[in-house]
């Protein structure tokens, strides 16, 4: 049992790059991989830290979620201050707010029980419900790759009373 840390997040600016896309047709690689070429361009980075953040449209809470449901997906990394981005980066403001943060450990073979359980299990028990701002994942000096059985992410959960 996994339990969460609820933590009041302060105002972020991220820069980073986006694309649509849904479970069934994932361009996490792709896009991960056309940041990492170009984050040595980002200007003023809070280390270490990788962004893996979601958007969802307002209808994400009212219908259930599939392999076709759409969604912005983010690779970003936060700044202390914006500068000139880089050719085919964007910002984004992520908006204080308050967060369930749980730890996945491990493979990410293993993040789909993560994610019914937060979802499933602890969320309908919790007394709070989902918010409408952007999850994320967020990925510091615990995390040793996707593959790595010693590996850890925070998952971060938009919730209100």
């Amino acid at each position: 049992m996994m339990t969460p840390r609820i933590v009041r997040l302060e105002a972020k600016t991220l820069v980073g790059i986006s694309t649509k896309m849904s479970l069934g047709e994932n361009r996490t690689y792709q896009l991960w991989n056309g940041f990492m070429k170009l984050r040595h361009q980002i200007a003023h980075q809070v280390l270490p830290g990788l962004y893996s953040l979601q958007i969802y449209d307002e209808y994400f809470l009212k219908r259930p979620f599939t392999p076709d449901t759409i969604f912005e997906k983010w690779a970003a990394v936060e700044v202390t201050e914006l500068a000139r981005l880089p050719e085919g980066m964007q910002a984004l403001n992520l908006e204080a707010g308050l967060y369930a943060v749980f730890t996945h450990k491990g493979h990410t073979s293993g993040f789909q029980h993560t994610m019914n359980y937060i979802y499933g299990i602890w969320l309908p028990a919790s007394g709070y419900q989902l918010d409408e701002r952007p999850h994320f994942e967020l990925m510091g000096d615990a995390y040793l790759g996707q593959e790595h059985p010693d590996s850890e992410e925070d998952v971060y959960v938009p919730i209100k009373r």
